[in-house]
């Protein structure tokens, strides 16, 4: 997206169809996937609905929540979901339409493989918009996974006529070692399958905006001189991960993702970050003895929105909004508050004055807390509804001192704007994108 922004093109991301727990709020107060707010980060302009019109964020279970230009539509099983497709097609036109009037180019990504024969007439992200519009298409091929040639000539094979003709191109994805090893497969690519390759992209970690949780294993950690040691809590519905950047980026931090029960003893800071079915983590917490690992634990504890409603003494989810069916469950307890389950869904973005400090962030919840509906900080348990906190440096540098003197702290916002300006100027000597600009 940067890449065109530079050259002054007005960009905008697209994708029909979404599928992940990790979500942000846009200035008209609705939901889309972190992914799409990323891209438009990097193309510089305002993140909207429209760049992700479905949204898809599982219960579980086969159940899915159903967001329909930002805002919740319902939860519903799979197949329920399908039955409405026809009408979500009408929401992903209508966005996709908009966009191309509103913007010089629209990047639409796609999702999976487009040649899934057997759910073509499900696709909304890849041959819908493909149809519809008969944009340039580019392929992309992940070379890490093997098998790329076959991938390619395979899917090219067996993409309809009227798209496999507006395929102007290759990407080879993820590519690792020395370069000059593909230079015999550009060629393959282009004489045999017909079709160029504008560019091999060699594998880099990016840190940050991670889509799914999938991505999580993709974290690299810039560990320097240890200051403290962070557990993050991995409980099966973890959203909302990108909290976790800045703890990955910052080189005085060692982090550990808790995936089942460990001692915690030896952590300086437990963090429980969001869940997209509060209810069901903390079972799960239980049921692994995290629990009652973290209920004796007496250093520094600190919730973000999921996690912070965990801290409380009781969960009332009376009409079933997080799990399909009634729930109530008891917290941590250490918070004297009551979490209540409501509809509307709270969608806020904005400048939060919590902590003592002005902070930019975002809320994504139905639970409520009665008392403490914004955040709490008493001795050494903290927590916060508030997405985006610890990406301020102030507040960050100032917790994190009062756990040890030490810390000395880093620009959070420097080393976001460096990584995307070395990830574009890698994209940039590696890929030909002049293509796209092609009416």
């Amino acid at each position: 997206m940067s890449y065109f922004s530079d050259l002054g093109v007005r960009v905008a991301p697209f994708k029909a169809q979404n599928v992940s727990n990790n979500s942000s709020v846009t200035i008209e107060g609705r939901e889309i996937s972190r992914a799409q707010c990323f891209q438009a980060e990097a193309a510089r302009v305002e993140p909207s609905y429209l760049f992700n019109p479905v949204l898809l964020k599982s219960h579980g279970n086969g159940s899915v929540q159903v967001i329909v230009n930002g805002l919740v539509h319902k939860n519903q099983g799979v197949a329920e979901y399908y039955d409405e497709l026809d009408t979500l097609k009408i929401h992903v036109k209508n966005s996709f339409s908009q966009l191309l009037s509103d913007y010089e180019l629209v990047i639409a990504e796609g999702a999976g493989s487009p040649v899934e024969l057997n759910l073509l007439h499900k696709d909304l992200s890849n041959t819908f918009i493909a149809q519809i519009f008969e944009p340039n298409i580019i392929l992309v091929a992940d070379i890490e996974r093997g098998g790329v040639f076959a991938s390619i000539y395979g899917t090219l094979e067996l993409l309809a006529p009227d798209i496999r003709k507006n395929v102007v191109g290759i990407i080879i994805n993820k590519f690792r070692g020395d370069r000059r090893f593909f230079d015999t497969g550009e060629i393959i690519i282009r004489e045999r399958f017909g079709v160029p390759v504008l560019g091999v992209l060699p594998f880099l970690p990016l840190n940050i905006d991670m889509e799914d949780s999938q991505s999580l294993q993709n974290y690299t950690q810039r560990r320097n001189e240890i200051k403290l040691k962070v557990a993050v809590i991995a409980t099966p519905r973890l959203s909302n991960y990108n909290d976790l950047d800045v703890f990955m980026a910052d080189d005085e931090l060692d982090v550990t993702l808790i995936h089942s029960f460990q001692t915690l003893a030896d952590f300086d800071l437990i963090l429980l970050a969001g869940s997209k079915s509060v209810i069901s983590d903390l079972r799960w917490l239980k049921a692994e003895g995290l629990f009652a690992e973290i209920q004796q634990f007496e250093k520094a504890i600190f919730g973000i929105c999921g996690g912070y409603q965990m801290l409380c003494e009781a969960l009332n989810d009376s009409e079933g909004l997080e799990a399909d069916m009634p729930s109530f469950e008891t917290g941590f307890g250490f918070i004297a508050d009551t979490v209540t389950y409501q509809q509307p869904k709270i969608l806020k973005r904005g400048v939060y004055s919590v902590f003592g400090f002005d902070v930019t962030g975002y809320e994504i919840h139905c639970g409520k807390l009665a008392r403490y509906p914004l955040f709490y900080d008493v001795e050494n348990i903290s927590g916060t509804h508030i997405h985006g906190i610890f990406d301020n440096n102030k507040f960050r540098s100032a917790y994190f001192k009062k756990l040890n003197p030490a810390y000395k702290g880093f620009d959070y916002t420097v080393y976001r704007e460096e990584t995307i300006n070395a990830f574009t100027n890698m994209v940039r000597e590696n890929l030909d994108l002049t293509t796209l600009l092609q009416p």
